[in-house]
């Protein structure tokens, strides 16, 4: 199949913090991306809103990115709720309707509204709805701790703390180092880059940690090193729940800690925050702890983002952050994730040693 050519759908969110997917598309698929959708930047490039991306254009109509000539339109923000705004329903049928597919990430599933269902059929369109889950996941049994290789799960202190990236750049950096890493999705975003995965939390309760097993147990084959995408943040108030699953169905063996620098309350990015971040210390005794009431684990390294932090304020927060826990602490985006590698490194021939000597 031929590798498709992105319109991003941002309508009104598109910004360094609320447009997750859209943002993550850009920086690892630019050269899958012909524009940005958003009437608030329409005008700009994604370089001018993002600091990054380059001369990728925002448009302000629909008509005016289909004649960048994509080949399929991806929805790139989460509204609350993961709901698609009426609006963009007459948007998505113009874009059907000039030959192009639709990607979604949202909780409200494209494939089932008649209109656009009955376009795409008409249109010989396909339609990807990221956030179905398989029908037949199970209840986690604990397979994931038997594999191979070792399994890292990102964790983090809110949403939107760049774990996913954290990720990505980890396997990058291991790939280039010849250990052979496989990334695995838990989230539309993740899934719409690396092309197959879960996203978990559209998974029933009772079904999350089943659906986490079955994606290390894939992941692992062919793989010296397993990275699962995390979730939420064991302590966030909405979220825990997905965090939890994750943590207990991939059996991870070590984890690897997600925090935003300048970030004091959980959820502060959406202007909805009440509950404080308690320091990096207290995240790696909550997340050891209850990990390890499955299968033993431990925290080896901190992921940071400092994108709104200069040079030096985002020196000292990685500084701080390595002096107060005693790991490695490193911006991977900004800063490169070198520190990060030689601690998964580390771990896997750890890992590799305890498993020979059980």
């Amino acid at each position: 199949m031929t590798a498709p050519r992105f319109l991003i759908v941002a309508d009104g969110d598109f910004s360094p913090m609320t447009s997750k997917t859209a943002n993550s598309v850009i920086r690892y698929l630019p050269e899958r991306t012909v524009g940005v959708l958003d009437r608030r930047q329409a005008g700009r490039t994604v370089q001018d809103v993002l600091g990054f991306g380059g001369t990728i254009p925002v448009v302000g109509t629909m008509r005016e990115g289909l004649a960048l000539g994509p080949t399929a339109v991806l929805i790139g923000i989460a509204p609350s709720g993961g709901r698609m705004p009426a609006e963009w329903r007459s948007w998505l049928a113009e874009a059907l309707d000039h030959g192009c597919d639709l990607w979604s990430g949202l909780h409200t599933f494209l494939a089932d509204d008649p209109l656009l269902a009955e376009k795409a059929r008409a249109a010989g369109r396909r339609i990807f709805d990221l956030r179905r889950p398989p029908a037949d996941l199970p209840i986690a049994s604990g397979l994931a701790k038997t594999v191979e290789p070792l399994v890292v799960l990102a964790v983090g202190t809110d949403c939107n703390v760049g774990k996913m990236t954290a990720q990505l750049e980890l396997t990058r950096g291991l790939n280039a180092r010849g250990v052979r890493t496989r990334f695995v999705a838990t989230g539309q975003t993740g899934i719409m880059i690396e092309g197959w995965g879960i996203a978990v939390d559209a998974v029933v309760a009772d079904f999350i940690a089943g659906a986490a097993e079955r994606l290390v147990l894939e992941g692992s084959k062919d793989a010296d090193v397993v990275l699962v995408e995390g979730q939420g943040s064991i302590n966030h108030p909405g979220y825990s729940g997905v965090t939890l699953g994750l943590l207990h169905g991939s059996c991870p063996d070590a984890l690897l800690l997600c925090h935003q620098s300048s970030r004091e309350y959980i959820g502060d990015y959406r202007e909805a925050a009440w509950l404080r971040i308690p320091p990096l210390s207290t995240y790696i005794r909550l997340y050891e702890a209850i990990g390890s009431a499955v299968h033993p684990t431990r925290v080896i390294g901190i992921s940071l983002n400092t994108y709104d932090l200069s040079e030096a304020e985002a020196r000292r927060a990685c500084e701080t952050a390595a002096r107060e826990t005693g790991l490695p602490a490193t911006d991977p985006v900004r800063f490169g994730a070198a520190p990060l590698v030689d601690a998964v490194v580390v771990a896997r021939a750890r890992h590799a040693e305890e498993r020979r000597t059980a």
